[in-house]
């Protein structure tokens, strides 16, 4: 049987004066340091949130400046708040690669980052590797090989594949499928996709 707060022990003393004792051990020798007044202030200095904050990000080489609470993904950013809609919010959990994007040139699934830790960094996203009037070489493979079905995996696809066979020169076909892996296409077009990268990396 449990005893209570206010139950001594053998020993004579409560669970409650146990702990006490401990906390104050723990100070006295060092283990645990009080905040001081200056370093509460420090800390203060650093929080953001939960209110809106201001931000400014580079989107495609242009700057956009915006409010968002910190609990907004860069991929809610991009969406809702400057309607660069190319990223597609699929599974949200960071596991589809439907929102790849690029960020300082690194493919990011954008549903797993917040917007404020984007905030000075070049962020690249489908829109800013070409247009449907000038394609990049990965937007026209797509085309060729007919790599795309309902489309809400593509874009993700076309720029984990432009950072792919950028980094990737000669790329074998099974270096391929596993530098695709991280994106996934409900409709099964990776013959295609995976034509794409190979065909491109062997160019490169």
């Amino acid at each position: 049987m449990l005893e209570n707060d206010t139950e001594s022990s053998p020993l004579n003393m409560s669970r409650r004066g146990f702990l006490k004792g401990v906390s104050a051990g723990a100070v006295a020798t060092g283990l645990v340091q009080p905040s001081t007044e200056k370093q509460v202030a420090e800390a203060a200095t650093k929080t953001i949130g939960p209110e809106g904050t201001s931000i400014t990000l580079s989107v495609n080489g242009a700057s956009k400046k915006l409010t968002v609470e910190p609990r907004v993904t860069l991929l809610d950013a991009l969406r809702n708040r400057l309607d660069t809609t190319g990223a597609k919010k699929v599974c949200d959990r960071g596991t589809c690669g439907a929102c790849t994007v690029l960020v300082d040139g690194d493919p990011i699934y954008s549903c797993s980052m917040l917007a404020v830790e984007a905030e000075g960094a070049e962020i690249t996203t489908v829109e800013g590797l070409g247009t449907p009037d000038d394609m990049s070489d990965v937007q026209e493979a797509f085309v060729e090989h007919d790599a795309s079905q309902c489309g809400f995996c593509t874009p993700g696809f076309v720029v984990a594949t432009t950072a792919f066979v950028r980094d990737n020169p000669g790329a074998s076909l099974d270096e391929v499928r596993a530098g695709m892996g991280g994106n996934l296409c409900r409709c099964g077009t990776y013959k295609g996709i995976t034509e794409v990268a190979y065909n491109l990396a062997k160019k490169a």
